[in-house]
C-alpha cells in the first residue's frame, strides 16, 4: 500500500468514528434536550401539513398577490442571509488577528451560518409557486443564467457558503476529534476565503433588491452597506445569547472578554446600521420627490392604510435603545442590560429588515394600488417549522461539537 492509499484509509476509518461519535452524541441527552428536540419535531410536522397545504392549493393559501409578490417568506430569508453573514464578525478577530477568547467560539459562528443559510434556503423553496422545477437551479442541469441573472448569483453564493462552512466545521471537529491540528495548508484559506464570501452573501441579496429599476426604494446604492451593517448588529445579538446559554448549561468556558468583545463590535455596526438608515430617511423627505410614497406607508401609512407603521416605529425604537445599551460599557458588560439590548436589536433588524423592507418596497405596486398584506396563519405555520428545522441542525451541531471542544481545551490547558 502507497503512502497516499495509507493517509486515505487513515483518514476514511477516522471519519467513520467521528461519525459514529456524533450519532452516539446526538441519540444521547437529558430529559430538556429530548423535550427540545419532540417540541422541535412537532413544529415540524405542523409545517409540513400547513406546506402540503399550499404544495395542493398553492399561494392562495397565503396572503401573496399580484401586487405583493414577495411577503413574509422572503423577508425571512432576507433576515437569515444577515444572521449567517454574521460569523465573520467572530473569524476575523479569530483568525485575522489572532485572538484567542474569540478563537474558542468561532466555531458557534460558523454553526449558526450553516443553521442559518438552510433556513433561508428553503425559505426560498416554499416561496417558488412550482417547488418541482427548483431543478433547473441546478448547475449543469438546469441553466442559472449567469452572469446576467442576480437570483443565479445568489444560488451560486449561498451554496459556496454553505459549502465552506461545512467543510471549515468538519474539518475543525474531525481533527480535534482524532487528536490533531486541523491542516492549516487546507483550513486556513477556507477559513480566510469565508470572510469574503459572507460580505458576498448578503451584497448580492442587497442587488437582488437594488437591481429592480421599477422599485424605487430598494433602487438605492445604500442598500448593500445598509445589509451588512445591519447584519452585523442581528446575528452577534443572537450568537452573544447562545454563546451565554451555552456557557450555563455545559462546561464549556466562554470567556467574559470575548463576549464584551462581540457587543463593542456591534455598537459600531448598530451605529452605522442607524446612520444609514437616517440617511434614506432624509433623502426621501427632503427632496419629496414622487417615491417618498413608499416611506410615507412605512413610517406614517397612507390614506388610513397602516398596517405596518406602528411595527416600524417599535423597529426604530428597539434598534437606538439597543444602541444606547451596547454604546456604554458599563450597560454593555452587564448581564442584563446585555441580554435585552441583543434583544432589542433582534427585533429591530427583523422588523425593518424582514418585514419592513419588503412591504414597503411593494406598497403601493407599480400601478398605485395599495394592497395591505398580513400573512395568513399557513405562512405562520409554514415559517415556524422552518425555524425549527434550522433550531434542530444548530442544536445537533452544538451537540456534537461541544464535548470535542471541551476536550481539546482541557488537553490545551494540561500542555
Amino acid at each position: 500500500m502507497t503512502n497516499k492509499q495509507s493517509y486515505l484509509s487513515e483518514a476514511i476509518q477516522g471519519f467513520g468514528k467521528f461519525t459514529v461519535f456524533s450519532v452516539r452524541e446526538i441519540l444521547s441527552g437529558s430529559r430538556v434536550f429530548w423535550s427540545l428536540v419532540i417540541g422541535l419535531s412537532i413544529c415540524i410536522g405542523l409545517g409540513l401539513v400547513a406546506y402540503m397545504k399550499q404544495f395542493d392549493d398553492g399561494l392562495i393559501t397565503t396572503a401573496l398577490r399580484d401586487q405583493m409578490s414577495w411577503g413574509f417568506y422572503i423577508g425571512n430569508f432576507t433576515f437569515l442571509v444577515g444572521v449567517a453573514a454574521a460569523a465573520v464578525l467572530l473569524v476575523i478577530p479569530a483568525y485575522v488577528y489572532n485572538w484567542k477568547p474569540i478563537k474558542e467560539v468561532v466555531i458557534l459562528g460558523e454553526i449558526l451560518a450553516i443553521s442559518a443559510i438552510i433556513m433561508s434556503m428553503l425559505f426560498v423553496l416554499v416561496d417558488v409557486g412550482r417547488p418541482d422545477r427548483v431543478w433547473h437551479l441546478i448547475p449543469g442541469i438546469g441553466r442559472l443564467n449567469v452572469p446576467s441573472s442576480m437570483l443565479g448569483w445568489d444560488v451560486l453564493v449561498l451554496n459556496g457558503y454553505l459549502l465552506s462552512n461545512l467543510a471549515i466545521v468538519t474539518s475543525l471537529l474531525v481533527n480535534l476529534f482524532l487528536g490533531k491540528e486541523p491542516n492549516k495548508k487546507i483550513f486556513y484559506p477556507l477559513v480566510l476565503l469565508s470572510i469574503p464570501a459572507a460580505i458576498g452573501i448578503h451584497t448580492v441579496t442587497a442587488f437582488l433588491y437594488n437591481g429592480f429599476p421599477a422599485r424605487p426604494f430598494w433602487n438605492a446604492a445604500i442598500l448593500a452597506p445598509r445589509f451588512l451593517a445591519s447584519a452585523f448588529c442581528s446575528g452577534p445579538a443572537l450568537l452573544l445569547m447562545l454563546m451565554q446559554l451555552l456557557r450555563r448549561f455545559t462546561d464549556f468556558e466562554i470567556k467574559d472578554s470575548a463576549i464584551w468583545k462581540v457587543a463593542e463590535l456591534m455598537a459600531y455596526a448598530m451605529f452605522l446600521n442607524l446612520f444609514l438608515l437616517g440617511a434614506e430617511v432624509f433623502k426621501e423627505y427632503y427632496s419629496a420627490t414622487e417615491h417618498l410614497i413608499h416611506m410615507k406607508y412605512m413610517f406614517q401609512g397612507i390614506d388610513g392604510h397602516r398596517a405596518i407603521a406602528p411595527w416600524m416605529w417599535l423597529s426604530v425604537v428597539s434598534s437606538t435603545i439597543a444602541f444606547l445599551l451596547f454604546l456604554i460599557p458599563r450597560t454593555r458588560t452587564h448581564p442584563v442590560t446585555l441580554n435585552i439590548g441583543c434583544i432589542l436589536i433582534f427585533i429591530g433588524v427583523y422588523l425593518e429588515k424582514g418585514m419592513g423592507l419588503v412591504i414597503s418596497g411593494m406598497t403601493p405596486d407599480t400601478l398605485g394600488e395599495i394592497y395591505e398584506y398580513l400573512p395568513t396563519w399557513n405562512e405562520l405555520f409554514v415559517a415556524q417549522g422552518i425555524f425549527a428545522i434550522g433550531s434542530l441542525v444548530f442544536i445537533f451541531l452544538v451537540k456534537v461539537a461541544t464535548p470535542i471542544m471541551l476536550e481539546y481545551n482541557s488537553r490545551e490547558s494540561a500542555d
